[in-house]
């Protein structure tokens, strides 16, 4: 089993695929002031549902790109479901290759799924080319939220940072940190909490799966790399980059 498809069996029963909420989400919109007919592109957009709460609650437009056929096709229903289809469009491609208008949009996203481009530098560099002169970009990235982080953890997170770094880094990209959102601990218990549930109703259901003992060690390797180290140790937050005061 490949590492889309483990993810896609531990994600049947979320919406938001980080740790978040849709409270905070609206939120991270208002901070946007988003409204009827601003553009917004979001890269590894997973299921829309950010870009679906926006369209019902800003009037966006935009579209989202996401890898996964089955992130598309849940994405595309989403849509169609709540009446946005006709505003907010999914295009299922690798969003380090999909072809963009340049400097078009007023807001680029990439909540979770900097990995596209190899980490959150790069992504920004990227994502840049996507706004105009005054766009914003909204990523969602971890952080470390200690000092004293085990060797043995830190080693498996590469490319994870301190959020000193982070800022640092948006700044010598051009852009200056105008709001944060974080991830509480109740969103990680949620989103983890609920990637095992996927996992472990997978399981329920293909008791003769060729796959099922390495779904029961992804199940138990991530049970145990959370409760050991992930919740005392790693943080996530939306940061909303602004181009910077000259």
């Amino acid at each position: 089993m490949n590492f889309f498809d483990m993810v896609n069996i531990s994600e049947p029963y979320m919406e938001l695929i980080n740790p978040s909420s849709a409270e905070k989400m609206l939120a991270v919109g208002k901070s946007l002031s988003l409204q009827a007919g601003s553009r917004v592109i979001d890269f590894g957009c997973g299921f829309g549902e950010e870009l679906a709460l926006w369209g019902e609650k800003f009037g966006i437009s935009g579209v989202g790109i996401d890898i996964r056929p089955y992130a598309c096709e849940r994405a595309s229903h989403k849509l169609a479901e709540r009446g946005l289809d006709g505003r907010i469009k999914i295009a299922c491609a690798n969003g380090a290759e999909y072809a963009y208008p340049p400097n078009f949009f007023d807001a680029a996203v990439c909540l979770g799924a900097s990995f596209i481009w190899s980490g959150f530098p790069a992504a920004i560099r990227a994502m840049k080319g996507a706004v105009q002169t005054n766009g914003r970009l909204v990523i969602g990235e971890p952080y470390w939220l200690s000092d004293n982080v085990p060797d043995s953890y830190k080693q498996s997170q590469e490319g994870i940072r301190a959020e000193y770094e982070l800022l640092q880094i948006a700044r010598q990209e051009g852009f200056d940190l105008e709001t944060v959102v974080r991830a509480s601990h109740d969103d990680w218990d949620r989103y983890e909490s609920d990637t095992w549930h996927g996992l472990v109703r997978w399981l329920e259901e293909n008791q003769a799966h060729p796959d099922r003992q390495q779904v029961i060690d992804h199940l138990r390797q991530s049970q145990d790399e959370y409760l050991q180290y992930g919740r005392q140790y790693l943080g996530w937050a939306v940061y909303m980059l602004t181009p910077a005061s000259k």
